[in-house]
């Protein structure tokens, strides 16, 4: 039987650029996760795992120009984006291995016998030990930052987890480039190169979530691909753990207070929002609350203008622009949907950006209005125009949850007594992971206090795949009762021989 080839195909022309592997046959996919797994033991070793997520950022750094050229060929994202974007994971490498060499990540608690508590204490010592091989599905929009060498990998490997990755089809040279660099950083670090494999093809995504050696995965995508996975991770025999990011609205809520404050500021900002990355962003804007009356059409007027202004795009393929310019013709076509500036083709390959326009009291109607509640990937946002506080709280009462929200107040709002802005950010607080306020949500930086998830179908789990706390995902926590000293893992020795934090009693 013949394998399939992969080829890499370029967005700007829709012709194949090379043939860069073949899909990966069931045989593949189980020597791969074996591998994998085979090669666990090697990242038990913190130092190494550490010398190792440090030598990939190196590699990557140093193959930057060629990283780039190969990205950008692919996904047409262009060289400054690009770069950006290789900087956010190097950096991101290098932020775990600070996470290893501090070791607070174990979570190591110690709880001395006390004969006297009732019930009795026993001696009781708990740290988190990695799960296992973990499939990561790279995502399209990010070839670098959620793909070979992106978080759920970093994080992972940092944990102790061997990893083997689903490459994404739309960049597949970019991955075989990134994978390669990972396994050489391995070798060099002293580990075997099988603690990274990267594979590609349909089936060879659902022999991996299928693979009984596979301990957990990491997936980023459509909501319809991630819930086919996660239903596929709980029908296991054995079920495993599915972290998901699937889709996300983001909805933003602009103040009457706000938009007679800076109408015009915030029409702009959206739009360069709704825009960034041809508006393939998992946290663009696609739903925006704004103020009926004067101060609305001032803000809705500076959208159309930047929007306006602003040229055609590629989508990553043209599947998905296919399905873009479906997807906004379908919803202009609903009953009171306006287009003040209208999105869709433009030529052969490009995309026009644009919006669309309901009053809030046409949305809460239900029915064929749904489908402006749902995500429509590519550089278009749905603007609902409200009346009063109760229609905006209505509106925001029939989304589902949501990777972020973003609220537009006043200065008067933000500084003064709690009060209505006060009771926004409760209700937003519900339904979404992370709470912007008089910003943007594109751009999610890399910090300890950073969450990207979300209620479902925002994501699968309550974790972050963003964040040094991300590697929480790849690890379970143990317990041992009355194991003597000599026989307990180094990391809970009485005498500390690693020097790592830790709970005493409660302390």
């Amino acid at each position: 039987m013949t394998a399939n080839p992969v080829w890499s195909v370029d967005p700007r022309t829709g012709k194949q650029r090379e043939r860069v592997a073949v899909e990966a046959t069931a045989a593949d996919a189980d020597a791969a996760v074996r591998a994998a797994h085979a090669a666990r033991g090697a990242l038990a070793d913190r130092a190494a795992r550490a010398a190792f997520l440090r030598a990939a950022a190196d590699l990557l750094d140093g193959a930057a120009a060629q990283v780039v050229e190969s990205a950008d060929a692919e996904t047409a994202l262009g060289g400054a984006r690009l770069t950006g974007e290789l900087a956010r994971t190097t950096g991101q490498l290098r932020a775990f291995t600070e996470v290893i060499e501090e070791g607070a990540y174990l979570d190591i608690r110690v709880d001395r016998a006390d004969p006297s508590l009732t019930p009795p204490r026993p001696e009781l010592r708990r740290y988190k030990v990695p799960l296992g091989v973990v499939a990561v599905y790279a995502a399209s929009n990010f070839p670098l930052a959620f793909s070979v060498p992106g978080g759920d990998t970093a994080s992972a490997l940092a944990a102790g987890c061997p990893v083997v990755v689903k490459a994404h089809p739309d960049h597949p040279a970019t991955s075989e480039l990134c994978g390669a660099l990972l396994r050489r950083a391995a070798v060099e670090s002293g580990l075997p190169a099988d603690v990274v494999t990267v594979v590609h093809g349909f089936d060879a995504g659902l022999e991996l979530i299928r693979h009984p050696l596979v301990s957990a995965a990491g997936f980023t995508g459509s909501i319809r691909g991630g819930r086919a996975l996660f239903d596929a991770a709980a029908a296991r025999p054995v079920p495993i753990p599915f972290h998901g990011e699937l889709g996300s609205l983001n909805p933003v809520v602009v103040t009457p207070a706000a938009a007679a404050e800076r109408a015009e500021e915030i029409g702009s900002g959206l739009a360069a929002s709704v825009t960034l990355g041809v508006g393939q962003f998992c946290v663009k804007p696609g739903l925006v609350l704004v103020p009926e009356g004067a101060d609305g059409d001032l803000l809705t007027a500076a959208l159309a203008k930047q929007l306006g202004q602003t040229g055609p795009g590629v989508l990553l393929d043209h599947r998905m622009r296919d399905a873009f310019t479906a997807g906004v013709r379908e919803r202009a076509a609903l009953p009171g949907v306006g287009a003040p500036v209208t999105p869709g083709p433009d030529g052969e390959h490009g995309v026009r950006a644009g919006y669309l326009a309901v009053a809030a009291a046409r949305l809460l109607e239900g029915g064929p209005y749904e489908l402006l509640l749902e995500e429509c990937f590519g550089p278009v946002t749905v603007v609902v125009r409200y009346g009063g506080a109760d229609e905006a709280a209505a509106v925001l009462a029939r989304l589902g949850g949501n990777l972020s929200a973003t609220l537009q107040l006043s200065r008067a709002e933000t500084e003064g007594a709690p009060g209505p802005a006060s009771a926004l950010i409760a209700q937003v607080t519900g339904l979404a992971g992370r709470i912007v306020v008089n910003g943007w949500p594109t751009g999610v930086a890399v910090a300890p206090a950073q969450h990207h998830g979300g209620p479902y179908p925002a994501a699968t789990s309550h974790s972050t795949s963003v964040g040094g706390t991300a590697i929480e995902r790849w690890l379970r926590p143990v317990a041992y009762q009355s194991v003597p000293d000599a026989l307990l893992p180094p990391e809970l020795r009485e005498a500390n021989p690693l020097g790592l934090p830790r709970r005493v009693t409660g302390a």
